[in-house]
């Protein structure tokens, strides 16, 4: 039986998408109206999601809220949590739902056929037969609740998305989005967010919000995608079967309509918050916005992601230019946003001056009329066209399926047109005529009609307030606190009542006969061999050379590996600061611009980094090697080479204006990651109070880093040449021949052809360079604090199991998903309201427990130090167990593209692994029973009582808990 041979669908068109090697089918459901789009081919990696037309109507998150309730249990599955319970128990290699301002999208991916079924029978029936309707605690927990204990005491809100978006509107940048989309579509759905205003998400009504989940979520308004190796014939049947034929069509009224183009570009401000002793100067953000047609225009989608590069976002562009050189913003970038129907382009300056708003409108359209007057350089063009087809055919999305990443990609298109799901895959014959365009005027006349002559526009500018937050907070307080007052002690014996019952349904665990409604697999159906490693030793000119034989579709990946053991703690900042510049100065035959460019006309990217391995056969020896990573079509390995060498060994460093705009850059956007990406921070700064490996990323990344560019930028305003000196001498201590190592990853014949252009660049290093021994460092403070000006917190508790006596097992992997996805969950997330937690044991000794986006801090630290209690008591029946064997080997099992199969035999390699060791954690997990993770308590009490914490967050909730600190500081 064919596609052809069934009733139930019509075929709409069916071609071969020869750009994503798959057989295209363009489907619609005769009975429910659904959609659905396939691509077939031979990956294994088979994607599925269905998605639904969801525009907002207001500020209240209910899609959002949406998305997290319907995967809360169903009816066919009628757990609490399966979503929880299929990352416990499936092979999953995506397991998610998202939300965009237009849609909510719920994908999944595995490689077992039986799994990927499973999967979607669950995702199914969670959105169109979900519990939400029976459980009005499920919409409190998700979304947003009144919670109080007790008559005297204080009424709060909670609520996991509530807290989330709490914490994403802490962001300048989320702040300066929202208010762009505002701006921009006042009339139309886009200037609403979809996630949710944290000061609207109360508003939210049960009856609102099961109105729209009532009103959209129908197959009539929903998008079917199938990807990958698989009976899709069978699939299709099933899925009408199951669940289209249930349901007859429905007009669903969930069209967006364009925003008609304004008369004149609109002016808005906004505000964001800084703690009350922070500067306000030189903190504003600025943004030039323009719509620029719409997302089903091929060219169009992709020619202002080209002109992105060429006009701002690479190096030495000439906006990016022309605005730094005027002072304005420490961070210049674009953005393009083209997955909504009208996309929107902006030049974003950041950390300026708000009296400046006028000069930087100003800058942009005189540099752009220059641009079009004289034309765009057509290396930038040439090389913003080479970097986006060189991604799109390698297709590594890194841990993320390729074909997750195509299907959302047709979202972009299909979500407003039925016949176009395929167009923006579709793209080689785009990057064709663009190639081609770059002899014309094409750009400057998208440029003139786009940029410059196109009022449907705004300049959007977000402003610093000191201690807007805690106003905020003070009003909510006030808010609350009038609330509860106007309430008769009937009404707030019935809050506390709910409050408890909440928490009770919460505790309540599922009943064993709904968990096994839930499909699983069986051990058996693991694989029992861990993936092999390649490592192969060779010698060129005396430099080792580790190479990898794996089948890489005609690219090399190639890394040169510095050993830089011996650098000093105090130099550890400037090497972090040289990481980041190298590749961005000019070198000896290249201007910046220049060998930006060139670097991307000739390869895939040329990047450099820090890597850190323990040695697990000597707990003494640390590997510690600066890294400069290239991937290359084979034809233009020779250029790619002269490239890195230029970059290596002619980089020059004394153009200081040129490091002040690097310094100002790098120190802009730690700002934005330190917070953003809080729970890591906090979780490497937590362990560098004893573990070299987290100091190192503190100083190379973290807190500490943050702190040496300031020191930096200070030296180079009173010093430039010594910065200078530094910068040049790190480069002759680390680039010789003796620190080198050599990584290659490719098959015999690709590193065949490679080894003469290898031993050409190997010969152009000096031979020799003192290594000295490694070096002395001194461990930060064991508790801390960093205040900054979000409402939630970060908060991570860690320690060492190794320097405590206790030996790395694999059921150590086993116990990170069940804290993970049981203990830490059901009383970090569910209970205490935070968006996530996460924990980790490493091979080396190192472990964190560690929140996202939390409303808690103390309670949170408790909730760690009764881990311990939990697993002396853990009792799984056999189902649970192979459950939670089966979620760690997901995470185990993760198919890996040729890049990262390199790098995990490289690391492997470095650290000391052998392949036995890792097949003897394999069976250890296999083999499993609850006995072996009842051992672990003990290893666990001794981590946590290592009682190194470190904080980052709101505030007032740090204050409140000061005793717990050695010391408290400003973030930023």
């Amino acid at each position: 039986m064919t596609i052809h041979d069934l009733a139930e669908y019509e075929i709409l068109d069916e071609h071969r998408v020869e750009d994503v090697q798959s057989d295209g089918f363009i489907l619609r459901h005769k009975k429910s109206g659904a959609r659905i789009a396939i691509l077939s081919n031979n990956d294994d990696n088979k994607v599925f999601y269905i998605g639904f037309r969801t525009p907002p109507e207001d500020e209240t998150g209910v899609p959002h809220i949406i998305e997290h309730t319907t995967l809360c249990g169903s009816k066919k599955f009628p757990v609490k949590d399966p979503f929880i319970e299929l990352a416990k128990g499936s092979l999953n290699t995506f397991l998610n739902a998202m939300t965009y301002p237009d849609k909510t999208v719920y994908p999944v991916a595995s490689c077992n056929d039986q799994d990927f079924k499973n999967l979607m029978d669950v995702y199914l029936d969670a959105v169109f037969n979900p519990n939400i309707t029976k459980y009005e605690e499920i919409f409190k927990q998700e979304g947003w609740h009144y919670e109080l204990t007790g008559k005297d005491d204080e009424l709060k809100i909670n609520g996991v998305v509530y807290n989330e978006m709490k914490g994403a509107y802490s962001s300048p940048d989320e702040v300066l989005s929202s208010q762009i989309y505002r701006s921009l579509f006042p009339d139309n759905t886009y200037s609403k967010d979809s996630g949710g205003n944290p000061e609207y998400i109360p508003k939210l009504t049960y009856e609102a919000y099961l109105d729209f989940y009532h009103k959209y979520y129908h197959p009539s308004n929903s998008y079917i995608y199938l990807y990958g190796d698989m009976d899709v014939v069978e699939r299709l049947e099933w899925l009408d079967k199951e669940y289209l034929s249930l349901y007859d069509y429905k007009k669903v009224n969930s069209e967006i309509n364009k925003q008609p183009a304004f008369d004149e570009i609109k002016n808005v401000e906004a505000q964001y918050s800084i703690t009350m002793d922070d500067t306000q100067e030189n903190k504003t953000y600025l943004s030039y916005n323009r719509v620029v047609g719409d997302t089903l225009d091929e060219m169009l989608y992709q020619a202002f992601d080209v002109l992105d590069y060429a006009l701002v976002s690479s190096p030495g562009a000439p906006v990016k230019q022309a605005l730094i050189d005027a002072g304005i913003g420490d961070d210049v970038y674009g953005s393009y946003d083209a997955g909504i129907l009208q996309p929107v382009f902006s030049f974003v300056a950041k950390n300026a001056n708000a009296s400046q708003a006028d000069e930087f409108e100003s800058i942009i359209e005189n540099t752009l009329k220059e641009v079009v007057k004289t034309g765009i350089n057509k290396e930038a063009l040439l090389a913003g066209i080479n970097s986006s087809e060189f991604k799109f055919r390698e297709a590594d999305f890194g841990q993320f399926p390729k074909g997750l990443l195509f299907g959302l990609n047709c979202l972009d298109s299909w979500l407003f047109d039925d016949m176009k799901p395929f167009i923006h895959l579709e793209c080689l014959g785009t990057f064709a005529k663009l190639r081609k365009a770059v002899d014309t005027d094409y750009f400057e006349k998208l440029i003139q009609e786009y940029l410059l002559d196109n009022t449907h526009g705004s300049s959007v500018t977000v402003k610093p307030k000191r201690g807007l937050g805690n106003e905020r907070e003070e009003a909510l307080a006030k808010e609350l606190s009038d609330y509860k007052a106007s309430l008769s002690d009937e009404e707030i014996k019935k809050l506390i009542e709910d409050t408890e019952h909440l928490k009770k349904y919460q505790e309540e665990p599922s009943s064993d006969e709904d968990l096994r409604k839930l499909p699983m697999l069986t051990r058996a159906d693991m694989k029992k061999n861990a993936m092999p490693f390649s490592n192969i030793e060779d010698e060129l000119l005396d430099v080792k050379v580790v190479r990898h034989d794996i089948e890489s579709n005609g690219i090399d990946y190639i890394s040169f590996l510095f050993d830089a053991g011996d650098f000093a703690q105090s130099e550890l900042g400037y090497l972090g600061f040289f990481t980041n510049a190298l590749g961005l100065v000019s070198t000896e035959k290249y201007s910046y611009t220049d060998l930006a460019n060139a670097t991307n006309i000739y390869t895939g990217g040329i990047s450099t980094g820090t890597a850190s391995h323990p040695d697990i056969k000597d707990r003494n020896n640390f590997v510690f090697k600066f890294e400069v990573k290239l991937k290359v079509l084979e034809k233009n390995l020779d250029k790619a080479l002269e490239l890195m060498e230029q970059m290596l060994l002619s980089s020059d460093f004394t153009d200081t204006k040129r490091l002040g705009e690097l310094v100002a850059q790098i120190k802009a956007r730690l700002q934005a990651n330190l917070s953003s990406s809080g729970h890591l921070v906090a979780a490497m700064r937590s362990m560098s109070s004893f573990s070299r490996y987290a100091l190192y990323q503190d100083e190379l990344k973290g807190v500490a880093f943050y702190r040496s560019i300031c020191r930096i930028e200070k030296e180079l305003s009173e010093s430039p040449k010594s910065v200078s000196d530094k910068l040049a001498a790190i480069a002759k201590k680390l680039f010789a021949r003796n620190r080198m190592l050599i990584s290659f990853t490719g098959n015999n014949e690709a590193y065949g052809n490679a080894k003469p252009s290898l031993e050409k660049v190997i010969a152009g290093f000096n031979k020799m360079s003192a290594v000295g021994n490694q070096a002395e460092v001194h461990f930060n403070t064991a508790k801390e604090a960093f205040i900054d000006a979000s409402q939630i917190q970060y908060v991570a508790k860690t320690g060492d199991f190794i320097c405590e006596g206790y030996e790395y097992t694999g059921a150590l992997r086993l116990l990170r998903i069940i804290l993970s996805y049981d203990y830490l969950w059901i009383n970090v997330r569910v209970k205490g309201g935070a968006y996530g937690c996460m924990n980790t044991f490493l091979r080396s000794g190192e472990s964190y427990f560690v929140s996202y986006r939390d409303p808690n801090l103390s309670d949170t630290l408790d909730v760690y130090d009764r881990i311990p209690e939990y697993i002396k008591n853990f009792s799984p029946d056999e189902r649970d167990m192979t459950k939670y064997i089966i979620g760690t080997f997901s995470a185990l099992d993760t198919p890996m593209n040729p890049e990262a199969k390199g790098s995990r035999s490289l690391s492997a390699y470095l650290e000391g692994i052998t392949y036995e060791q890792i097949q003897k954690e394999r069976n250890e997990i296999l083999n499993a029973q609850p006995e072996d993770i009842r051992r672990l308590a003990d290893l666990v009490e001794a981590v946590l009582k290592k009682d190194s914490i470190c904080v980052i967050g709101n505030e007032n909730m740090i204050k409140e808990s000061a005793g717990l600190f050695e010391n408290v500081e400003k973030l930023i």
